[in-house]
């Protein structure tokens, strides 16, 4: 494969993984150590308690790269970097694949197509109320532990217009039904609940099947190469296993919510109360983190927020090199947060929730970025259409100019990423443009 490029590359730098260190400070000594000009908050700054150990923009930035496994990639199963992740944001069906390419050694998309093949991992909207990739195991305690983010949905914007006077209970009593009759899509299904509530908005109904039953995406849907219409069937169909019991509003369901939200500690930390209700959608978890305080070790951030941790989970020093990477579309490193200042400027916030795949350069977010890869269809001899590749151009779009030895490690890292998501193409091309 011929490989063009229009800035030659340098050989980069192996980098070195990172080491756990004390990273934080007296309140009377928060002097930042950042080399990147920090972002001004929105938020008042509190006042700080006496000995409150405070912790600047870069030490919770190398914190969040070495639990995402952004400082240096990991050497685990993709299944085991999901669970640890709690699950990959996955609107985009290709989005997990390279969000697991850029935290991975040597991942292919073969694994995790397996993955969803063999039912050991999931499509399935869970926080927020959206689509993740998820273990077959988390699927079942995640999904009805936030039933109540749909439930909350539905109340305020389904059943008090599109379902007004609709039993709840029934409409999806009949739903299930459908769906436990053989895999289909939520529309399908809308269409044959209008033949029992008929004069009703059929996408409102569609939405409102999707909110109110677990239902997990069945492959192709996610595939890399294959990705088909949204097909789905109910969790406990697919996966042959009832959810979990505590999640479902039981009397376990504080011990389901404080157990998550170690694993979100553990995975994202250290947060706030605001960060783990933005990640998760779960309203009330000022008395979770309360219950867990004891547990815990607190911090604060530069404007004087409670910030909570797990006692012996890593955090760099706030000095340790940070290598390019490439996140995909709504990537959880940029929207776990209420406060996303530690990896993306409060004046470039809505580049994160628009759903621009984002560069991570010195660990903050610089750039976006896009392949460009166009096939032709052509006719082989024996009359059948087949494919013939193109070029894949991956553009890059800085914020603000690269220096040389930036430019250079980006460069580098493009071409690995042409390389896992464009293999197939006739060349390579990485391009950066002028900055915006």
């Amino acid at each position: 494969m011929a490989t063009k490029t229009t800035k030659s590359p340098k050989a980069a730098k192996p980098q070195k993984a990172a080491k756990s260190q004390k990273t934080t400070t007296s309140a009377k000594a928060t002097k930042s150590r950042e080399t990147t000009k920090p972002t001004k908050s929105r938020r008042t700054a509190r006042a700080l308690p006496a000995g409150a150990e405070v912790l600047g923009q870069r030490a919770l930035n190398r914190a969040l790269l070495e639990r995402q496994m952004l400082l240096s990639r990991a050497n685990m199963p993709a299944i085991e970097a999901i669970e640890h992740l709690v699950g990959i944001q996955a609107q985009e069906p290709r989005s997990p694949y390279v969000g697991l390419w850029s935290r991975l050694q040597n991942f292919r998309p073969e694994e995790l197509e397996a993955l969803l093949t063999t039912r050991q991992a999931v499509r399935i909207v869970v926080m927020r109320g959206t689509i993740h990739l998820v273990s077959a195991g988390d699927c079942m305690m995640m999904r009805p532990l936030t039933q109540s983010i749909m439930d909350r949905w539905m109340k305020y914007n389904v059943l008090k217009t599109h379902l007004a006077g609709v039993d709840v209970k029934k409409y999806a009593a009949a739903a299930r039904r459908l769906f436990e009759q053989k895999p289909r899509t939520v529309m399908d299904a809308a269409k044959v609940l209008a033949e029992k509530w008929p004069g009703r908005d059929l996408t409102m109904m569609s939405i409102a099947v999707r909110a109110m039953l677990p239902l997990v995406q069945c492959p192709p849907r996610g595939l890399w190469n294959d990705s088909g219409q949204v097909v789905c069937a109910t969790a406990e169909q697919w996966l042959d296993r009832p959810l979990d019991s505590d999640g479902a509003g039981g009397a376990g369901d504080a011990g389901a919510v404080d157990s998550l939200m170690l694993r979100y500690l553990a995975a994202f930390g250290p947060s706030s109360v605001r960060d783990m209700t933005a990640w998760s959608g779960l309203i009330g978890l000022r008395d979770t983190a309360e219950r867990l305080r004891p547990k815990l070790r607190v911090f604060h951030n530069e404007a004087g927020e409670e910030l909570f941790d797990l006692p012996r989970a890593p955090r760099p020093d706030p000095d340790t090199e940070a290598p390019v990477r490439f996140l995909p579309e709504f990537d959880n490193a940029l929207l776990a947060y209420a406060d996303r200042s530690r990896i993306i400027a409060h004046e470039r916030r809505n580049v994160s929730v628009a759903g621009h795949r984002v560069l991570l350069v010195d660990g903050f977010t610089r750039a976006t970025w896009r392949i460009v890869q166009k096939k032709a269809a052509t006719k082989s001899r024996g009359g059948r259409a087949d494919s013939t590749t193109l070029p894949a151009t991956l553009i890059i779009e800085p914020f603000e100019p690269l220096s040389k030895k930036d430019t250079a490690a980006v460069m580098a890292e493009g071409h690995n990423l042409l390389k896992f998501s464009a293999g197939d193409a006739a060349s390579h091309d990485v391009r950066i443009t002028a900055a915006k």
